[in-house]
């Protein structure tokens, strides 16, 4: 077959390969509920996407979650399950309202001018004009979902899913109406989410003021930061223990420029050491202050309408924009005496996440769930084990944010989304709550029906995705199988928002866990550890990397990088590595590939059942390392360390594989006949199993390279050594078996330890060479000494002389040498001693000192170990790991012994 191509060009294969895989199903699950060979016993692997918002472009969180559920996916796939990835999208209703109402203003319009339902019509029309860019950007990373079961959280069969839930938790009274304290968005008019809520620090000002008292000539010194609100005020709280102001608990305060009388109340909120020790208490505009009027029972006035504007309880200041309120009530408390002094102060400034103004804590009429039933089912689950949490320090975070959980407001001021199944009647007044859009009044048949107007929250539809996707409320097949789905992997930084609801609208709505599994990865940081934003100028744009350093260079970057729950710093020096990383297992394939090709048809293959009873040491060697490899990756994966699992298959391809075992595999080759055969036919299996390592990690350059093994695999000579195997040689690399660890034999342990040993000789010359600068290319002779070593050292004498830079022919091996030889540079490698002829670029005294450096370095080690040796150590750890220390002190004073005598023959 022609060669490949000297280097991977991944512009011509990324889009390529993707769409054969599409084309030929893979991304199915292999064992489908809907077809007639369905296989109960099967096991399923399911994951339920994590919905992009349908505004959404691809960003690095979307890059990092997207390679971990297709890394899982494909794991499993290759392991034999039945695996469905799920994909979708979330329809985003502040996000996507935003983007339609900039079209409109564009044109001149508001919202309300064209009405809800053309804004409705013009929204869907948006949808689906720009809605399909991040499902094509997640293709981009190689995400092996199952497109034709897509869903979107408007859907019919997801908005069927929401109005089931929502009037099952009506009818249990877990939904119900009412004031409570909201964030509120001035700008967007709805409330938003706390997870829609973002704080910076900023600065600002602390405003010291007297709260008089009545009929007094005393006051109460109080500080904040937000004066306007002084226009809401129904108390002035005090610590119960303040001696200070004891005498005040009770009386009563006059509001600023207001003169309403309020009450001075005590309780052990108040900070005594802010401020001047006293607190003003707004219920209707802070959450603590509103906690605080729950316990003494004290009104709560709002004093701003859905604009942030001073409404009519603000007296002279109604119809005033917030800010220019605070400079106005300010200014006239200093005209009246009231203003003590202002200080600087850092404020922590809660922001909008779409529009960025200041979110406004206010009372405001909305829907709530009734949440602690369903927090304490989901505490349970978890507690239970039902649930795991990866990593396990989160499991006590997600324990104290159900704890002490609040309802949760559902409802929002906006026209896209899930609108409120809740009709109220124009006759009775009575509301109807209904699954279907009712016709008549349920309680007096009238007609004259109105639907609130509002819509849930985007979370309320997304806490039911990993079963309203399957099916639900319906008993489909898919949700009968796939249901309970296996893992959810998710940024933790929406561990309570998204995850926790999850968990409880699933064991709320169908009686089980949604998944048994949640893998929590960390947020991704500049190379300083700084979060990426546009003000920093440090944000790394994927679709960029991608165009130029390739797919797999990021997808493994981000994955090696990665370790579960903690936060990554990246660069796109890292990827550039990693782009070199793929390189390099091109190169080996196409060495491979060649070797393979260069086998004649009438070269003497070995009999398949004896072909290993004939390999080298390196071919041991490298058996066993590929062996040791499976094993590690196998446990590292089932214990969710994926980045060091694929840090280990990095280390073994570059450094064992391609560094150490192509090298003596060129020399084995080069023999021709049976050698060049059986080393060939070990190079395609070492090289076939790394790529089925690498794959859920580099998807692309591994199944092209793959497909190209396999042809010329199968057309060569060792197609009948392959025979046997050729059910673990499917069409595709994607569905070809997983590697299965096996235990460990005998032999492997002396084979890793003799290579090893050969490979520290080899390093300890290089190292020499490369000291006094000798040519690479020059030939030097060399004696090598050893008793218990000496026999393998003679049988590997051709790789070791070519891997050192030896002459074979001047290269002698000894048992035992009588005399040290004159002239030489003395090494010492464990139990060999290396002599080199390099007298005319060494003195004496320079090989004395490096001697005794040596020497130091392994008497220190001696030092350190007889001391753990004679401590307690020997007697309480166990005897192998006592025994382990004893074997390295004996080596180290072998050593030491050797280089003493070295010292003794200068």
């Amino acid at each position: 077959m022609p060669p490949l191509p000297k280097t991977y060009d991944f512009h011509a294969t990324e889009q390529r390969i993707y769409a054969w895989w599409e084309e030929n199903g893979y991304f199915k699950p292999h064992n489908d509920p809907n077809r007639p060979d369905f296989d109960p016993a099967v096991p399923p692997f399911v994951i339920s996407i994590p919905p992009p918002n349908v505004t959404g472009e691809l960003h690095l969180g979307h890059a990092m979650f997207v390679s971990m559920e297709d890394l899982m996916i494909r794991y499993h796939r290759m392991k034999g399950y039945s695996t469905l990835w799920v994909p979708g999208s979330d329809h985003a209703g502040i996000a996507t309202q935003l983007q339609v109402e900039k079209a409109l203003a564009r044109e001149g319009l508001r919202r309300e001018q064209i009405g809800r339902e053309e804004f409705q019509h013009r929204t869907w029309a948006w949808k689906e004009k720009y809605g399909g860019i991040i499902t094509q950007q997640i293709r981009r990373l190689g995400a092996s979902c199952d497109w034709e079961r897509e869903r979107f959280t408007l859907d019919a069969g997801l908005s069927r899913a929401v109005r089931e839930a929502f009037v099952r938790l009506y009818e249990k009274g877990l939904i119900y109406r009412g004031p409570r304290l909201i964030n509120w968005s001035p700008g967007l008019r709805t409330a938003v989410s706390d997870l829609e809520v973002e704080y910076s620090e900023e600065p600002g000002k602390l405003y010291y003021f007297k709260y008089m008292l009545a009929d007094s000539d005393e006051y109460l010194p109080v500080a904040t930061t937000r004066p306007e609100t002084i226009l809401g005020d129904t108390a002035v709280a005090v610590h119960p223990e303040d001696p200070r102001y004891q005498r005040f608990i009770g009386r009563q305060a006059v509001v600023p420029v207001l003169n309403r009388l309020i009450p001075v109340i005590a309780d052990d909120y108040v900070d005594r050491e802010f401020g001047g020790g006293a607190l003003k208490v707004t219920p209707g505009h802070d959450p603590n202050d509103y906690a605080i009027s729950q316990r003494h029972n004290l009104p709560i006035i709002s004093i701003l309408d859905e604009a942030a504007c001073v409404n009519a309880n603000g007296g002279p200041y109604a119809g005033l924009d917030r800010f220019d309120a605070r400079q106005r009530l300010w200014e006239d408390m200093r005209q009246a005496g009231l203003v003590l002094r202002e200080e600087p102060y850092t404020l922590t400034v809660p922001r909008t996440q779409r529009g960025g103004e200041i979110v406004e804590p206010m009372l405001s009429t909305q829907w709530f769930v009734r949440i602690q039933p369903l927090a304490q089912a989901a505490l349970q689950a978890v507690r239970d084990g039902q649930i795991r949490i990866v990593p396990e320090r989160f499991t006590k975070v997600y324990y104290n944010w159900l704890e002490n959980i609040e309802d949760w407001c559902i409802s929002r001021q906006l026209w896209w989304g899930h609108r409120i199944p809740v009709w109220y009647c124009q006759d009775c007044g009575q509301q109807t709550v209904a699954r279907q859009d009712p016709s008549a009044c349920a309680h007096c048949g009238s007609a004259r029906l109105e639907q609130d107007p509002d819509v849930l929250d985007t979370w309320f539809s997304s806490g039911l995705w990993p079963f309203s996707t399957l099916g639900w409320p319906e008993q489909t097949p898919d949700l009968g199988y796939f249901y309970p789905t296996s893992y959810m992997e998710t940024g933790y930084d929406i561990l309570f928002f998204w995850v926790a609801r999850m968990i409880m609208s699933g064991l709320e709505f169908t009686g089980q866990p949604p998944f048994h599994t949640v893998y929590l990865h960390g947020l991704i940081r500049d190379e300083h550890g700084r979060k990426m934003s546009k003000t920093y100028g440090n944000v790394i744009d994927p679709l960029e990397v991608m165009n130029d350093l390739g797919t797999d260079a990021l997808r493994f970057t981000l994955l090696v990088g990665s370790t579960p729950g903690n936060d990554m710093n990246l660069s796109v020096k890292k990827v550039e590595a990693n782009r070199n990383f793929a390189n390099k297992i091109w190169n080996a394939g196409r060495f491979v590939i060649a070797a393979i090709d260069s086998l004649r048809p009438g070269d003497p293959g070995p009999d398949p059942q004896i072909a290993d009873q004939e390999w080298t040491l390196a071919d041991s060697w490298i058996w066993a390392r590929l062996q040791m490899l499976i094993r590690d990756v196998e446990r590292l994966f089932q214990s969710f360390q994926y980045g060091e699992a694929g840090r280990q298959i990095y280390e073994f391809f570059w450094g064992d594989f391609a560094d150490w075992y192509v090298e003596i595999a060129k020399l084995q080759l080069a023999e021709g006949g049976r050698r060049a055969y059986i080393t060939a036919y070990g190079l395609t299996r070492v090289l076939d199993a790394s790529l089925r390592l690498l794959h859920p990690f580099t998807p692309f350059i591994t199944e092209e390279l793959w497909g190209h093994l396999k042809t010329a695999a199968f057309a060569s000579p060792l197609a009948a050594l392959l025979a046997a195997m050729q059910k673990q040689w499917p069409a595709a690399l994607i569905v070809a078996p997983w590697p299965e660890p096996r235990p460990e034999y005998a032999w492997e342990a002396s084979t890793l330890a003799d290579f090893s040993l050969l490979q520290e000789v080899v390093r300890a010359i290089r190292n020499l060479r490369a000291e006094k600068n000798v040519k690479p290319g020059k030939r030097i002779p060399a004696a090598l000494v050893s008793a218990s070593a000496a026999q393998m050292l003679r049988q590997q004498s051709a790789p070791l002389a070519a891997l050192a830079g030896l002459d074979l022919a001047a290269l002698e091996i000894h048992a035992a040498l009588p005399a040290k030889p004159e002239g030489h540079i003395a090494l010492v490698v464990g139990p060999v001693e290396v002599y080199l002829p390099l007298a005319g670029l060494v003195d004496a005294g320079e090989q004395r000192a490096r001697l005794e450096r040596d020497l130091s370095d392994l008497q220190a080690q001696i030092t350190r170990l007889e001391a753990l040796l004679a401590s307690s150590f020997a007697e309480k750890a166990p005897p192998a790991v006592v025994q382990k220390e004893r074997d390295k002190l004996a080596a180290y004073q072998d050593s030491a012994a050797k280089i003493k005598g070295q010292l003794e023959g200068l």
